[in-house]
């Protein structure tokens, strides 16, 4: 299975439709966004792609009904999902996760940091896409998980002007 994984997008929209139309070209099956929208209209644009969405809320998301008015399954993390044949912990924070988190996890994703980030570690993947919005590195990044493989590439969406 082939996922799109976005974090901390940070209500840049250029950004997310950049992203989203770069998943769909790609042929993934779903999105997993580990936190970070920041306000219903980021996620509004997400949506719109019409792609499965798994999420969780980053420490920048004020509006939780708002969020979950438009994802109901959209909650703090760590949270569990089974996709790909693969068990993946998703949470904004990495430091918000204990072991046990770690141990029943394949992939590990999170966000937070806005610094991507691929290892692999105990055999588990770990994986943080970066920021999509761009405001910190000037990098808009995603990345492409690929369950089968257990594998995941990194790529820039596109360079957003620093000032």
């Amino acid at each position: 299975m082939k996922l799109g994984v976005i974090s901390d997008t940070h209500d840049n929209l250029t950004a997310i439709a950049a992203a989203m139309r770069r998943f769909q070209a790609a042929g993934v099956e779903a999105v997993v966004h580990a936190g970070d929208f920041v306000s219903p209209f980021a996620l509004k644009r997400i949506l719109q792609a019409r792609l499965p969405v798994h999420a969780v809320f980053g420490n920048n998301d004020g509006e939780h009904v708002g969020l979950t008015a438009l994802l109901p399954d959209l909650a703090d993390g760590p949270r569990h999902l089974q996709l790909g044949g693969k068990k993946i912990c998703l949470v904004h924070d990495r430091s918000r996760l204990s072991y046990d988190h770690f141990e029943a996890a394949d992939v590990v994703i999170f966000g937070h940091t806005h610094e991507p980030l691929v290892e692999h570690r105990e055999g588990r993947l770990i994986l943080n896409p970066g920021e999509a919005c761009g405001w910190l590195t000037g990098r808009c990044t995603v990345a492409m998980l690929d369950t089968d493989r257990l594998a995941a590439d990194m790529e820039e969406v596109y360079e957003q002007a620093r000032s």
